[in-house]
């Protein structure tokens, strides 16, 4: 056998060889990515604690009807389609899958569930009654009353608007904040309120 071709067979054995010793499931020394499991938590800390406030999505395979990103409420729970009410806040992303996967096996059969944490500690205030939009509002640092409801899509024709109110929980107390929008609407500033965190706007 000439030289060269002796060369170029002992290069290609010594490939192979190196290859067929490489561990299952690695590609170049590399490891594969993981396959998500029932219960899993696509997150790179699952020593996390859910709080109040948190954006959480949770995802049920092949079921996008009970899938979707959802608000930790103040009160710390989420609510999902067949299971209503869930307490979120307190718990890790795995233990709140793992929660979800046990409530919908009433209704199905192995379900597989991951729960990811998209935001964490954002500020909403929440709009109630006759607004466009019903629900959490962002709320970026020295948001007002008004700047609230036009996040909200302004007042319906039905509003009453003399009877505006904000609730605001203050040392675990509620207390109820009556608001004079048409003062705040010609430009009052002294009206038009600076909101807090978890303040809910009522307009009924």
């Amino acid at each position: 056998m000439k030289p060269r071709v002796l060369f170029l067979f002992l290069f290609i054995s010594s490939f192979c060889g190196h290859a067929q010793n490489q561990e299952p499931g690695k590609a170049g020394g590399a490891p594969l990515a993981a396959t998500k499991t029932s219960g899993t938590v696509s997150i790179h800390d699952d020593s996390y604690v859910i709080e109040a406030s948190d954006t959480l999505t949770v995802t049920v395979w092949k079921e996008p009807t009970l899938s979707g990103e959802l608000l930790v409420r103040p009160d710390g729970k989420i609510s999902m389609p067949l299971l209503g009410d869930i307490s979120a806040a307190g718990m890790k992303p795995m233990q709140l899958a793992s929660q979800i996967t046990a409530g919908l096996k009433k209704f199905m059969k192995d379900p597989e569930v991951s729960v990811v944490v998209d935001k964490i500690h954002e500020d909403f205030v929440y709009l109630l009654g006759e607004v466009g939009k019903k629900g959490p509002v962002a709320m970026p640092p020295n948001m007002t009353l008004l700047e609230a409801i036009s996040s909200g899509g302004g007042l319906t024709d039905f509003a009453n608007k003399k009877k505006i109110y904000i609730l605001r929980t203050t040392d675990g107390k509620q207390n109820r904040i009556p608001v004079n929008y048409k003062r705040a609407l010609n430009g009052d500033s002294a009206f038009n309120l600076v909101l807090m965190p978890g303040d809910t706007i009522v307009v009924p």
